[in-house]
């Protein structure tokens, strides 16, 4: 018999796009975890590979295939690998992942995460490829197995799907209408998420702000924000991403008396053109975005707010550009995302006349960005001397070898690297630290205590949870350990260089 019958398959979650992407991602590490998988070993081959995928912008494609290419060899080389496609572009593209990578055993869409075990067993079996793509949600993905990529903190869907139509995008085709959890199993979800531990919790949908429209409830989000403010032990609440037409007073007046929902807020712009906005079928206009924005910083003054920007849609004129820089200007973004626009077949966008020369978009493009740098870096600039609390993270800046310092997140989400005192606790990630920043760039924040009195430290559950998780990630037992949800430091990747883990 040979040695390898009993010997787990390990697998490895590579993810491209969002944060729904890595939510379903994490669900995927916990379905093969309940199927016997293990996480891959550093440095080592997994017995399968996954590809969460993206198809919002025009590369996702070239960039699938391309990893794909990569692993042809690995796989030649490997007995029984398999590889394994599902996400956004599996659902969009179905057959032409297998006819243009049939190496690959298993492609599977965005409403059948739960069937990526059963795919990759009746694959190995069969010895043949399996497609199973199904056109409505067959089961809520917060309702699978989860292998969480952080102890102290977690995404929680509340709804999935999209009901508005905005031409560029091809989501809605993608994950269907919205269709929203009931309150009780989200807030039950994210009990269960505090008692291992975390502190911290992202509610995540296409557009948060619109939850309840499916139980015909409008005042639903504000109603589940306060009742997070009523769970103990649950110290930050964030979420993501509101959409500007939905976007209510009784959200920020929720916001505003929720002491642990956080000053932070993603609102996406897109453009500050109106002629745009209408032709992007995004039902609102620039004065309503600046309204909102004003709202918010009357009730909450130390909101930091970002955003999303698209330079160079169909149409975009030089006046409609220049009205984009003029919100921004006015906005005061901390940060924001901005993209190119590219075609995705399948929208009405990529059919419209008056499509930009890439020149054109990419000189627009780099004038925004030198505006949000500047506007950034003196925000940034305005924090120096404000004394901040830090939720400690496990990834450290790309300095951090040289610089000793660790990083952890602001309330207002903002990334600061700190200095520890000497003589000083340090921190594990989890724990909560307050310092004072002392200097600025436009995409961090830097605080170096001249001593331990300008330092303090508050060791918390999800610290602890962290210790646990990384006892039992060595095989080491952890004293009074318990259940802590795990850290898929291998086990679920974002498809970039990973940064070096820092433990206390």
């Amino acid at each position: 018999m040979s040695s390898t019958i009993d010997t787990p398959r390990s697998y490895e979650v590579r993810t491209f796009g969002c944060q729904m992407n890595i939510h379903d991602s994490e669900r995927m590490s916990g379905l093969l975890e309940a199927a016997g998988y293990v996480p891959a070993a550093e440095g080592a081959e997994p017995d399968v590979v996954v590809f969460n995928t993206c198809a919002v912008r025009e590369n996702a494609d070239n960039r699938l295939y391309g990893n794909l290419g990569q692993l042809r060899p690995v796989k030649e080389r490997h007995p029984g690998m398999q590889i394994a496609v599902g996400g956004c572009l599996a659902q969009k593209d179905r057959d032409t992942i297998l006819e243009k990578a049939p190496w690959v055993d298993a492609v599977f869409g965005t409403h059948n995460v739960g069937a990526l075990p059963a795919l990759l067993e009746r694959s190995r079996h069969n010895h043949e490829a399996q497609l199973e793509i199904l056109e409505s949600l067959e089961v809520f993905p917060s309702t699978l197995p989860t292998k969480r990529d952080s102890v102290y903190s977690g995404w929680v869907s509340i709804s999935v799907g999209c009901n508005n139509t905005c031409t560029f995008c091809i989501v809605p085709s993608l994950r269907g209408k919205e269709r929203d959890r009931r309150p009780g199993e989200i807030l039950a979800e994210v009990q269960a998420l505090v008692d291992d531990g975390a502190i911290e919790v992202t509610l995540l949908g296409q557009n948060v702000n619109s939850y309840g429209v499916e139980f015909g409830d409008r005042l639903a989000f504000g109603k589940l924000l306060r009742a997070c403010g009523d769970i103990e032990g649950l110290e930050r609440v964030r979420f993501t991403s509101p959409h500007p037409a939905a976007f209510t007073d009784d959200v920020i007046d929720a916001m505003a008396e929720t002491p642990n929902v956080m000053p932070q807020l993603h609102m996406p712009l897109q453009s500050g053109s109106d002629s745009l906005l209408r032709s992007m079928r995004r039902s609102y206009r620039s004065a309503k975005f600046l309204g909102i924005l004003d709202r918010v910083r009357e009730w909450i003054p130390h909101a930091a707010i970002t955003t999303d920007i698209i330079v160079g849609f169909p149409g975009e004129t030089e006046e409609d550009f220049e009205a984009t820089l003029d919100v921004v200007e006015r906005s005061r973004f901390q940060s924001a995302f901005t993209f190119q626009y590219s075609k995705r077949p399948g929208t009405p966008a990529a059919d419209m006349p008056n499509q930009l020369p890439k020149a054109v978009v990419q000189e627009r493009y780099e004038r925004l960005i030198a505006l949000q740098e500047r506007i950034s870096g003196e925000e940034n600039a305005r924090q120096i001397g404000r004394e901040v609390e830090l939720l400690v993270t496990a990834q450290s800046g790309r300095k951090a070898g040289e610089t000793h310092r660790l990083s952890g997140r602001a309330k207002d989400n903002r990334l600061v690297h700190f200095s520890v005192p000497a003589g000083a606790d340090e921190p594990r990630p989890g724990d909560l630290v307050t310092v004072t920043v002392t200097a600025a760039a436009p995409h961090h924040l830097i605080a170096d205590p001249t001593g331990r009195a300008e330092y303090a430290v508050r060791r918390s559950r999800a610290g602890d949870a962290w210790d646990r998780a990384q006892a039992e990630s060595c095989g080491v037992p952890a004293p009074g350990a318990v259940a802590a949800g795990g850290v898929g430091a291998r086990a679920v990747s974002l498809g970039m260089p990973t940064l070096p883990v820092r433990a206390g």
